[in-house]
């Protein structure tokens, strides 16, 4: 199993690095080491990863079991010359002979399962998984073709529209596709790891914040676009530098940009995180929690940031019409939001029983299948010099009407 450290750089920043780091380091083998039973093994790979070798019979469990040892060993406090300090743990596991037989086989498949830990948050645990990361584990000649990919105009934006509760297009969120002369459509699920891990998603990023604001500026002022951010392109410190840059060029006003995290960014490096989402914020910059109710944290990170617009995971939108505690989620949600000050989409909506549902409860936006489909440029421009889209506005008042005519919930249509 790959075990790595997280949230090292901001423990360690107050004191001598060279000391702090050693001293940790040797507290954290200790933890390890105290970890192990009789035939278990650890090393450190270098910098913040180690490395744990297991012989067992009933593997998955007492790996399991080890890792969960690990992960709460390493999760109490380290005493640093007096200094409290806390660090996260993420654990990738790799399973012999199922995942591999050679000692490289195992050990990257283990980095792949902790990479998907690692995206999941702190205290995580994965196993490889062949179902869901085979793509990754034949990755190299993809990498190759990534990094072509950029300069032979592969790499395409749609554009999904965002609806306010009238009907009018407010917004469009900006999505990266890639279409291989000979591979076909490659879906960003298995392309975005890729540049994730080889940080060709910074330069990808660059691409299409720059193409998305290009676009986006002939549209109707009160017409904005929304960018997805990358854990790796938030931790660098000239991201900002670099949106006032394409900002510049491209004439579009800092307000009309909207750029969308996941809590996942501020688990990896929160202070770090929040210093360059608050320059961003200071050119005006709006920026969006996305996928917000599905991470442990996210109550802490709206108390310390001011986010403009929390996106309502399409999790719950699903489980509307069916599940109460559902409702009560998106409904608390919603009027937290309203308490504070911030906007809500809600994503994922695909039935005008959901539309319905969110817009009496006072959801200020609406992106899904129902309401409209990724599109190109093109169409998004027309829909864009649009002043309102007709049929939305009936649809939404049609099923509102509904709901009000009714007992509260509509049920679900057979």
């Amino acid at each position: 199993m790959s075990v790595l450290l997280q949230a090292l750089k901001a423990i360690l920043q107050g004191g001598p690095f060279q000391w702090g780091w050693i001293n940790l380091l040797r507290q954290v083998a200790g933890r390890l080491r105290a970890c192990l039973r009789k035939g278990e093994l650890v090393a450190r790979l270098g910098g913040d990863e180690f490395v744990v070798l297991q012989a067992i019979d009933d593997q998955s469990e007492q790996a399991s079991d080890l890792a969960q040892r690990i992960i709460q060993s390493l999760t109490e406090v380290f005493d640093l010359e007096g200094r409290r300090a806390h660090i996260g743990t993420s654990i990738g596991i790799a399973i012999c002979p199922a995942n591999g037989v050679t000692p490289q086989q195992l050990l990257t498949r283990a980095d792949i399962a902790l990479y998907r830990a690692k995206h999941s948050g702190r205290g995580c645990l994965r196993f490889f998984d062949p179902a869901i990361d085979h793509e990754v584990d034949d990755r190299p000649q993809l990498e190759q073709e990534l990094r072509k990919a950029l300069v032979k105009d592969e790499l395409t934006l749609l554009y999904q529209p965002i609806f306010d509760a009238d009907g009018r297009v407010v917004c469009f969120e900006a999505l990266m596709r890639w279409t291989h002369p000979i591979l076909g459509e490659i879906p960003p699920s298995r392309f975005i790891p890729i540049a994730e891990v080889r940080k060709f998603i910074v330069p990808m990023g660059e691409w299409a914040i720059e193409t998305a604001c290009a676009t986006a500026v002939s549209w109707s002022s009160s017409c904005r676009i929304a960018v997805n951010l990358s854990p790796v392109q938030v931790l660098q410190p000239d991201l900002p530098g670099t949106v006032e840059a394409i900002l510049q060029r491209t004439g579009l006003a800092a307000d009309r940009l909207e750029l969308e995290i996941t809590e996942g960014v501020l688990l990896q490096d929160g202070e770090r995180a929040l210093t360059v989402l608050g320059k961003l914020n200071a050119l005006g910059v709006r920026i969006v929690l996305d996928d917000f109710g599905t991470g442990y944290s996210s109550l802490s990170y709206l108390h310390r940031f001011r986010f403009q617009k929390l996106k309502i995971d399409r999790l719950f939108v699903g489980r509307l019409t069916e599940d109460q505690s559902a409702r009560s989620i998106v409904k608390a949600i919603l009027s937290m939001s309203q308490e504070l000050g911030i906007e809500v989409t809600a994503e994922g909506v695909e039935t005008t029983q959901q539309a319905s549902m969110l817009r009496a409860q006072g959801c200020n936006e609406f992106q899904g299948f129902l309401l409209g489909h990724p599109t190109t440029a093109e169409t998004a421009n027309e829909l864009a010099a649009q002043s309102s889209t007709l049929n939305m506005v009936e649809q939404l008042r049609a099923v509102s009407r509904e709901f009000h005519a009714g007992d509260g919930y509509i049920k679900q249509a057979s």
